[in-house]
């Protein structure tokens, strides 16, 4: 069984919080809201795809008869039953990680039953609340293959670069989804514009397009706050409207196209021309574009609500949209270029087109706030560098903004656009990014499913062809297309695994590099005695990355300087999932080593709404009354116990031995590093000298009083913050390529994104920062 630090444990708990608000208990007011924030959270990519389906289909499928009009349909039908309802709603929503959804949802939560992660992850699972919940488990044939599967994992280094590759590679082809859906959808709306004036020209279009997404990123900082809650309506309304046309259509040109759910149709659409029906895959799966938003968005909802939502409007809007469509194409021999909004009946066409256009704002807002939910993750978990991340609610966690990624989707989002200018190249695109994504999600609920849903080999292996073969069917299409346009998108996904990877490799051998250089506390009672250090009066506070030991950077202080303060505190500052943490709460304390040490590790816990800029005074007050506490509790609870009890944090009293320094000075191993530093009179009660050994039978009162007193003129001599700034360097017989990674790439993202450790407003004068290399 793993060594279990419940001081870590304990680091990531408030309990005075304020709770978040469980999204399960709601009544038919928050039912109703709930309702419409889904719609525009959730749904409104997928909501869009009746834009541009067929027109990418038809456009490498021209129409020659009424079959081909019912084969195009019947394929688009049954990938909306099977992609989006079959394999997102009813299966991949459940391989949720406590309610988080997307590619590293899944990573993590594998990671977390299984111990195959390669990243340095400073916020660890909280193991001890599965622990309560233990269930006995019968021995069966899932479970002996759960157990295979997860010792083949454990033990293979392969898979577990294998795994994380993998998860790279879909975060990136996520992102570059979340580029290539605002170009698509807005350009596909404005388009329309060509039904209704005739002569205008697709330059108008262009740049009536970069305005619209121009506002629209300019507005997204309140998209997921003040402005969440109008698009709701709006987005119902539009599928209302894509059902209402649909039903239009069919009762003014007849209901032939429901001859389409044969699936003979889809033989006959292949039979008649096989090669141009196997291009117009590549179209037909757009219509299953913003299935992965769907799981990526699932923090913000229930699963059964996503899915109630999904069967009871959104999917028979979505079918009754391409029916109207098609039964107009079947009545019209020509095919136009625009086909959704030329099947608009006239007097309606200007206030769809308004509309479409919002819904494609709409649709654009829902893959950037999936991305930002990805990009969270993947940050939290040490494979993106860190940026700033903004929550704009205090109720809901999952609402955030990440100002730079908002700008760097727009100028990403305007060059695809004035790259390829029309949407059937961006739809080629458009394909390739989204099977990219779904074709890892299989793979990885697969793995959900053998390791911990312990399902039934027959569903896993029909789950896994089913898909995987589909999805490579579909990506085979999509990869034809890439000199028209795929290319662009590939190569901005390549550049994005690169990032990702170059950020994991030379975090985990920096985050290894200081677990091996943390000094360990036999080492610690040795330094004292044997550098002569001193203790000057004052209160140090040293950050650090790991929680666990202590940090190299203290070593090298020691080493360094001739003395040091005389409280010594190990900081680390931990973000905990609540909205904000209560001062009393703010800090949690330990000790390291003996109590003559005077050091302790600190916990500084924040919630997401704290605000971590604070004054260094306001700071430094809460920090020792917070230690102040921490050291009455402690002698109580000393009191307590009997004589032969020893607190797991205290070293049981050793002899006195008296060591001379080379400068003269006495030591004892019973109180080393304290002998320099002689409280002032009128602060310290009468107590024995601690340049002798100390007395056994000193009692806790006596410790204490000492102890505050040592506190109180630390308090009075001021704070130094002790801040490392390493530099990270591959050592000198390293090979060519990790040098140039570690040395320039990685120590470019280091330098231009944010600090793990977030320091408070401190004067010049109180902050000293250390650049200590390290050669990994």
């Amino acid at each position: 069984v793993p060594t279990v630090d419940w001081f870590d444990v304990e680091g990531n708990e408030v309990s005075g919080a304020q709770p978040l608000e469980d999204p399960e208990e709601f009544d038919f007011g928050r039912t109703v809201f709930l309702a419409l924030q889904t719609l525009a959270v959730v749904f409104g990519d997928i909501g869009i795809s009746p834009l541009y389906t067929f027109d990418v289909m038809f456009n490498k499928y021209p129409i020659l008869e009424e079959e081909d009009v019912l084969g195009a349909l019947s394929l688009v039908l049954y990938t909306l039953i099977l992609m989006p309802l079959v394999k997102y709603v009813l299966v991949v929503l459940w391989a949720n990680d406590d309610g988080e959804g997307g590619i590293f949802a899944m990573y993590s939560l594998i990671c977390r039953n299984a111990k195959v992660s390669l990243i340095p992850n400073q916020v660890q699972a909280q193991p001890e609340k599965r622990m309560s919940s233990f269930r006995l488990k019968l021995p069966t044939d899932e479970l002996e293959r759960s157990i295979k599967v997860k010792e083949k994992l454990e033990s293979s280094l392969m898979m577990k670069k294998l795994l994380l590759g993998l998860v790279l590679f879909g975060t990136a082809m996520f992102i570059s989804n979340g580029v290539i859906t605002p170009a698509m959808s807005v350009l596909s709306a404005v388009s329309g514009l060509k039904v209704g004036i005739p002569k205008a020209s697709q330059d108008v279009v262009v740049m009536i397009s970069i305005a619209l997404l121009v506002v629209l990123y300019s507005l997204q900082r309140y998209a997921t706050s003040k402005i969440g809650f109008i698009v709701g309506p709006c987005l119902l309304i539009w599928f209302c409207c894509l059902g209402g046309i649909g039903i239009c259509n069919l009762s003014r040109y007849g209901s032939g196209a429901f001859k389409a759910f044969n699936p003979l149709y889809i033989f006959y659409y292949f039979g008649r021309n096989p090669f141009q029906a196997w291009l117009s895959l590549a179209g037909c799966l757009l219509c299953a574009t913003g299935s992965e938003a769907i799981f990526s968005n699932l923090c913000h909802f229930p699963v059964r609500f996503v899915q109630f939502m999904f069967v009871l409007l959104v999917l028979p809007c979505l079918v009754l949209a391409y029916l109207g469509q098609a039964a107009f194409l079947i009545a019209n021999e020509k095919t136009p270029e625009h086909i959704f909004f030329a099947s608009i009946p006239g007097n309606a066409f200007w206030p769809v087109f308004l509309l479409a256009n919002l819904a494609a704002l709409i649709a654009s807002r829902t893959m950037t706030i999936a991305i930002f939910q990805c990009l969270k993750q993947s940050i939290s978990l040490g494979c993106f560098p860190r940026l700033k991340i903004v929550h704009t609610s205090r109720k809901f966690m999952a609402k955030i903004y990440i100002p730079v990624v908002n700008w760097f989707l727009l100028a990403s989002c305007l060059g695809f656009i004035l790259l390829f200018r029309s949407t059937s190249d961006v739809g080629n695109a458009y394909a390739i990014a989204e099977l990219g994504v779904m074709i890892m999600a299989t793979v990885y609920v697969t793995l959900i499913m053998l390791l911990i849903w312990e399902t039934n080999i027959i569903k896993v292996i029909s789950f896994l062809i089913t898909f995987l073969s589909l999805e490579l069917i579909f990506f085979s299409s999509a990869l034809s297309s890439v000199g028209d346009g795929g290319w662009a998108l590939l190569v901005f996904a390549s550049g994005l695994v690169m990032i990702m990877f170059i950020w994991n490799y030379g975090t985990k051998l920096k985050y290894d590099s200081e677990l091996k250089q943390k000094l360990s506390k036999d080492l610690m009672r040795k330094l004292g005695p044997n550098l002569g250090t001193m203790r000057a009066p004052g209160l140090g506070l040293v950050y650090s990355e790991i929680v666990t030991g202590v940090p190299a950077i203290f070593g090298h202080f020691l080493t360094a300087l001739p003395a040091i303060h005389s409280i010594i505190v190990f900081v680390c500052v931990r973000n905990v999932p609540v909205p904000a943490v209560p001062q009393s709460e703010r800090f949690l304390f330990q000790r390291v080593c003996t109590r003559g040490y005077h050091m302790f590790r600190c916990i500084a816990r924040y919630g997401y709404k704290d605000k971590k800029q604070e004054h260094h005074n306001t700071f430094e007050r809460l920090l020792i009354e917070g230690l102040e506490k921490f050291i009455q509790r402690e002698a109580v609870e000393l009191s307590l116990q009997s004589e032969d009890d020893v607190d797991s944090d205290e070293e049981p009293s050793t002899p006195g031995q008296i060591i001379t320094a080379p400068n003269g000075s006495l030591y004892s191993l019973d109180a080393p590093l304290l002998v320099d530093f002689t409280p002032s009179v009128d602060t310290i009660p009468e107590t024995p000298s601690c340049s002798t050994p100390q007395d056994p039978s000193l009692d806790y009162t006596q410790n204490l009083e000492l102890e505050l007193a040592f506190i109180k003129q630390a308090k009075e001599s001021g704070a130094v913050y002790l801040i490392d700034n390493p530099i990270v360097k591959a050592r000198k017989d390293s090979w060519f390529f990790k040098k140039l990674i570690i040395n320039y790439f990685f120590a470019f993202l280091r330098n231009n994104c944010r600090r793990a450790i977030v320091s408070m407003s401190i004067p010049h004068s109180n902050l000293l920062q250390v650049r200590l290399t390290s050669y990994v």
